[in-house]
């Protein structure tokens, strides 16, 4: 990993399950890009937070403005030419396509991996609100990337450097390809 700036910044949005290691890989693949990371947590409007801190699930109609904060977020650095990382799970292909209304040119990166590993993953880390146990609903809930999207599925069961290599390699390939 190299940290070096190339002329291409994408705008990327880091996608997955709870524990396919959004957080992480976005950090290190924003750095090697040289752009910022954004928890897309951190764009929820005050009332979905509180909602949350409640107990109560979001639902579509919570999700919308959310979204749209996120297309925007994005949109407005690329107005300015640099780039982005956030991530946001992302999990159904209309949440993807409601973000691409506000940045149609985002890249979408799917951590995509078994459940042992994801389940593995989960257990494995302290101080996280998203148990194991829940696992399951979001993988039923998930709706898989699909070819025509415009991104990149990468395996997680592989270690983190190697991840954040091919992430980078394949995210400055789609592109160029694109611009």
């Amino acid at each position: 990993m190299s940290g070096v700036t190339t002329d291409i910044a994408p705008l990327v949005v880091v996608m997955g399950v709870s524990g396919s290691g959004k957080t992480t890989i976005g950090t290190l693949v924003a750095h090697e890009l040289g752009v910022d990371f954004v928890d897309g947590d951190s764009l929820h409007p005050i009332e979905n937070v509180q909602k949350m801190a409640s107990g109560t699930p979001l639902d579509d109609d919570d999700r919308w403005p959310w979204l749209e904060i996120v297309g925007r977020t994005l949109h407005e650095r690329g107005e300015q030419h640099e780039g982005m990382v956030i991530a946001c799970s992302a999990l159904k292909r209309k949440y993807r396509e409601r973000i691409r209304s506000q940045a149609p040119s985002a890249l979408f990166l799917h951590l995509d991996g078994s459940v042992a590993v994801l389940t593995r993953r989960i257990e494995g880390r302290s101080g996280h609100f998203m148990p194991a146990t829940l696992l399951q609903s979001q993988l039923d809930t998930l709706e898989p990337l699909a070819q025509e999207e415009g991104g990149y599925k990468l395996d997680i069961d592989q270690s983190v450097p190697d991840m954040v290599d091919e992430a980078v390699t394949k995210l400055r390939a789609i592109a160029a390809a694109n611009s």
